[in-house]
C-alpha cells in the first residue's frame, strides 16, 4: 500500500524553543552579513522591565544629555522628611544609558526594538521627516514608553502564546530574557520592503509590505526581477540553513534601488500573531497544496489606487497617536490624575480662544 499523504495544516506547530529562534538574539549572528548593523544589550535588568511596563510617558533620571539639577527650593528642603505614596517610581539606568550612546557613536543613529518588536507604531514621537531615528537616550525611551507594540515582548504568557507543550511562564521557569536592539538607522523607502512566505521550506509568497499604491510595481519586467530577486536571495542564504524553524517562517526583505538586490530586515514566525498582508493564511495555504513549493512564489502589489488595502488618508497606526501636549502633561500622572489635567488644559484653551474672537471683533 502506498504511503499516507499528510496534509500540512493551516499554521505549522510550533514550540517554546522554535519560537526562541525568533527573538533577534537568536538568529541575527547567523545572518548578521545578510542583515543590518546591529547591537543587542542582554539581560536587561527586572527594573528596566518595570519602567516599560509603568504608566505614563517619562523618561528615566540621567537620561537627558543635561547637567544634574541640584538646587533645592526652601519648600523641598522643608518637604525633605516626608514620603508621598502617591509619588510615581523613579528609574534610572547610567549603563544602559552609556551602552546606548555608545551604539549612536557608532552608527550616527539607531532604531530600537525589543526580542520580537518595533516600537514602530510609535514612530509620531520623533521627527517625520527621520521616522524612528533616535540620537539618545532620551529617543529610544521615548519610542518605547509610547509604543502599545513592545508590549507583546514584556509579557512571557504574551510570547509564548499558543506554543505546544503549553510553557509555564513564571519568571523563574522560563529562559526567555527581555533584551534591547539598537539597530543602525538610515532613511527606508517604503516602497521598496516586502514581507517573504516560507512553508516548508518553500518560498510560497511575496507581498508589498506598504500599502500604497507605486505605479512601477505593475510593470511586468519590475515583478520579473523582484521575484528573481528575492528567490536567488533566499535560495542562496537563507534556505536550508535554519533548522530551528523547520522550514516555516516570513522575512522582511529591504529591496536596493535598482532592485536586484537586498537585505534581511527581520524575520517572524508564520503563525497568526504575524500580518499576511496582501495575502490571507488560507490563501498561502492554497498555494503551498496546489503548487507543492516547486513553482516561483505568489507576488502580490497594490495594483492600483483604488486597491482595497491602499493606504486610505489615516495615518499609519493613528490609533496610537496623542497630542505631544498630551505626551509632556502625561508624564508621572496616575490615568484620574492626567485626565483631570487633560480636561483643564482644552477649558483654558477655549478661553484663549473665545477672549482671540472676542480681540478680533473689536
Amino acid at each position: 500500500m502506498p504511503a499516507p499523504v499528510n496534509t500540512p495544516t493551516l499554521f505549522p506547530p510550533h514550540t517554546s524553543e522554535g519560537l526562541l529562534a525568533f527573538q533577534f538574539s537568536s538568529w541575527y549572528p547567523r545572518f548578521a552579513d545578510q542583515s543590518i548593523k546591529s547591537t543587542v544589550i542582554r539581560p536587561l535588568s527586572p527594573a528596566f522591565r518595570a519602567y516599560l511596563d509603568s504608566d505614563g510617558v517619562f523618561v528615566p533620571e540621567g537620561a537627558e544629555d543635561l547637567p544634574a539639577e541640584t538646587t533645592l527650593s526652601d519648600d523641598e528642603d522643608a518637604d525633605e522628611g516626608e514620603v508621598d505614596d502617591d509619588a510615581p517610581a523613579k528609574f534610572a539606568f547610567p549603563e544602559l544609558d552609556a551602552k546606548i550612546r555608545e551604539a549612536v557613536a557608532a552608527y550616527g543613529a539607531v532604531f530600537p526594538k525589543l526580542n520580537f518588536s518595533s516600537p514602530r507604531d510609535a514612530a509620531w514621537v520623533l521627527p517625520a521627516s527621520s521616522p524612528l531615528k533616535c540620537t539618545s537616550p532620551v529617543d529610544v525611551y521615548l519610542l518605547l514608553k509610547s509604543s502599545d507594540f513592545i508590549q507583546h515582548d514584556l509579557d512571557p504568557a504574551l510570547v509564548f502564546d499558543g506554543c505546544e507543550p503549553a510553557r509555564m511562564t513564571d519568571d523563574a521557569s522560563s529562559p526567555y530574557e527581555l533584551e534591547l536592539v539598537l539597530r543602525k538607522w538610515y532613511p527606508v523607502d517604503r516602497a521598496r520592503e516586502l514581507r517573504c512566505f516560507v512553508r516548508q521550506e518553500s518560498l510560497i509568497g511575496i507581498s508589498q509590505r506598504d500599502p500604497n499604491f507605486y505605479d512601477f510595481w505593475n510593470e511586468p519586467e519590475t515583478q520579473e526581477k523582484v521575484v528573481k530577486a528575492v528567490s536567488d536571495f533566499w535560495e542562496r542564504n537563507i534556505k536550508g540553513k535554519w533548522e530551528q524553524t523547520q522550514g516555516n517562517y516570513t522575512f522582511d526583505f529591504l529591496l536596493t534601488r535598482d532592485l536586484s538586490r537586498g537585505h534581511i530586515v527581520d524575520f517572524n514566525p508564520y503563525l497568526p500573531r504575524t500580518d499576511p498582508l496582501l495575502f490571507t493564511y488560507e490563501e498561502l495555504h492554497d498555494i503551498l497544496l496546489v503548487r507543492g513549493g516547486s513553482d516561483e512564489p505568489e507576488l502580490r502589489v497594490v495594483d492600483s489606487p483604488a486597491h482595497p488595502a491602499a493606504a486610505r488618508n489615516a495615518p499609519t497606526h493613528q490609533h496610537n497617536m496623542v497630542p505631544i501636549e498630551a505626551l509632556a502633561m502625561s508624564s508621572g500622572r496616575g490615568v484620574s490624575e492626567f485626565a483631570e489635567a487633560w480636561q483643564e488644559e482644552i477649558r483654558k484653551s477655549m478661553q484663549e480662544q473665545d477672549a482671540s474672537s472676542d480681540e478680533d471683533e473689536r
